[in-house]
């Protein structure tokens, strides 16, 4: 098996799981039907189109910096009548940062991983009003999902590195696809069936929760412990005549 691993960071993201009407919420971390739409747009692939197989890849995500949650209380009105629009409430994540991670067939991921290089649909984070501030694709591996989640460093911020600068180690969230004979910690509709706009389906998604420690670039190095240089003068017992 391999691991497709993809850095999501910019000023705002926003990955709704039940988001309904006026009201477009938000989840902490980004859900799989979104990154599985984002993977297929870079394909090229219609909503139409078939996605059963990205949807098979075992999915994970790690939280390397949680960000802000932001809301947008937004007005419209319509452009040819000019009459007002429902008001909407939207939900962001501002200055967060993940790393999303797809495990599956090595020949698919490393074609998923050469198409995000040169994708057909430029990517998003969640909304077409949040483009990624950093290169998406981090490369793929031969290692299982839960190791390569462990073992890529840490991207968060250099500024939010330093605040926790004390920490030589530290500690990240991961939401990862439920393995087998395991209980889910939380269940969502997240798996994506068709994403035709006619009749968009979805199914559940057991998730398992857990951490991993990763090294912290910006931790405090302490100063190496000097012993005192050793001098003896003996004259200085004598006091001063």
């Amino acid at each position: 098996m391999s691991v497709l691993l993809l850095q999501l960071a910019g000023p705002l993201q926003s990955w709704g799981a039940a988001s309904r009407f006026a009201r477009r919420s938000t989840e902490n971390a980004p859900t799989k039907s979104g990154l599985v739409g984002l993977l297929a747009a870079a394909q090229g692939r219609e909503r139409s189109d078939d996605v059963s197989d990205l949807a098979a890849l075992r999915f994970g995500v790690r939280v390397d910096q949680p960000g802000v949650r932001l809301r947008d209380f937004q007005t419209a009105h319509h452009g040819d009548t000019g009459e007002a629009m429902p008001v909407s409430d939207r939900f962001y994540l501002a200055d967060a940062v993940f790393l999303a991670a797809f495990e599956g067939d090595r020949a698919l991921v490393e074609e998923l991983h050469q198409t995000l290089r040169a994708p057909v649909y430029l990517p998003y984070l969640g909304r077409r009003s949040c483009p990624p501030a950093r290169p998406i694709p981090q490369g793929a591996v031969e290692e299982d999902l839960e190791s390569a989640l462990e073992a890529h460093p840490w991207l968060a911020g250099k500024w939010y590195q330093r605040k926790r600068k004390r920490e030589a180690e530290v500690e990240l969230g991961v939401w990862i696809d439920v393995r087998k004979g395991h209980t889910a910690d939380h269940e969502q509709r997240d798996v994506p069936v068709s994403f035709d706009q006619a009749h968009r389906r979805y199914s559940m998604r057991g998730v398992e929760y857990t951490t991993v420690t990763v090294p912290n670039p910006q931790a405090a190095q302490a100063a190496p412990l000097q012993a005192a240089p050793l001098v003896h003068e003996p004259m200085d017992a004598l006091g001063d005549e």
